[in-house]
């Protein structure tokens, strides 16, 4: 390694910690970047995102990454790629990092970026269809986007119900995919209520999404009855899958950073709301991005109620460069 402590450590090589990465050392920062498995994240798996900024021929989510990687090469960040485990700890406001090969990174700051892992359907062409038609999550800035098209929203907890009351704002309708028989086991009764008295949402129960057909983005699902045994075709070009993942912070467990039910961590003025704010020592008044410990920061998929898109993580991990350099100036 170039350097045994670095200004900005950043963990996780996806869209978020690629874009960190580029502007903290463009910038002058001594920057080290550690990614698990390869570069890219979840959007490295998509074969082409077609509304990222610049590219309106689309590009697929592994030159993205590769590029932003030669990117960050160039400007002279650090990069380790690492498949054993590590333990984190803060001392003395730095973050150390332990890995079990017996090398060490220590840095001033942080910037986590690990991302969330999502739960797939596991169905032929999922992949071919990421970003062209499927999408995991379902965030407020995606509805418009959808304006008099026929939605689809696979999953029946909360994060479906209320993706579903969102798209019909502007979709002509929209459609939720369910396994069970009812939605009342799986959604507050709030949200329930309010689905109920949506004429524009419909609920397919005892189904599942089995199929994906289209070129070169999604232009048809089959879905079939587990009762029935019917399977029936609709022509579709989005896709939202709500059931949920697993965001990449286990290694945070034993530190003083506030994470939410799900894992995901907190920051900025969410550290406020209940009950996050009997949960972290207010010596500090944090940034935006800024995590319960000061000069740790957040960016992209990882971090709590953000907008779970490649853009807004790409724009995150730039923003999280501005908060580290207020930190340093003001920390040293």
């Amino acid at each position: 390694m170039g350097h045994r402590e670095y200004d900005v450590s950043i963990f996780g090589g996806g869209p978020a910690g690629l874009s960190a990465a580029v502007y903290a050392a463009s910038e002058g920062l001594s920057t080290v970047l550690v990614e698990r498995e390869a570069s890219g994240g979840q959007a490295g798996t998509s074969s082409l995102i077609e509304n990222y900024l610049g590219f309106p021929g689309g590009i697929s989510g592994s030159d993205l990454a590769e590029r932003a990687r030669q990117q960050a090469v160039k400007f002279g960040v650090d990069i380790l790629l690492i498949r054993q485990s590590m333990k984190a700890q803060f001392i003395d406001y730095k973050l150390h990092v332990d890995f079990t090969d017996g090398n060490r990174i220590i840095a001033r700051s942080n910037i986590s970026a690990t991302g969330v892992e999502y739960t797939r359907l596991d169905i032929p062409d999922e992949g071919r269809f990421l970003n062209t038609g499927i999408y995991y999550g379902a965030g407020a800035s995606e509805a418009i986007l959808c304006t008099g098209q026929h939605v689809f929203v696979v999953g029946g907890g909360n994060s479906a119900g209320q993706a579903a009351l969102n798209f019909c704002k502007h979709a002509r309708k929209v459609t939720m995919i369910i396994r069970g028989d009812d939605l009342a086991s799986s959604l507050s009764f709030y949200l329930l209520d309010r689905i109920k008295k949506q004429k524009k949402i419909e609920v397919l129960f005892n189904s599942r999404l089995t199929g994906l057909d289209g070129y070169p983005s999604l232009e048809e699902i089959t879905v079939s009855n587990s009762l029935t045994r019917i399977t029936r075709k609709y022509p579709t070009k989005f896709v939202f899958v709500c059931i949920g993942g697993k965001p990449n912070t286990s290694w945070a467990k034993d530190t003083a950073i506030v994470r939410d039910e799900a894992g995901y961590l907190v920051t900025g003025a969410n550290l406020y709301q209940t009950p996050f704010d009997q949960q972290w020592n207010k010596t500090f008044t944090p940034a935006f991005l800024e995590t319960s410990v000061p000069g740790c920061f957040a960016a992209g998929d990882v971090r709590h109620n953000s907008v779970k898109r490649v853009a807004s993580a790409v724009g995150e991990g730039a923003m999280a460069v501005t908060f580290v350099h207020r930190y340093l100036h003001e920390k040293y």
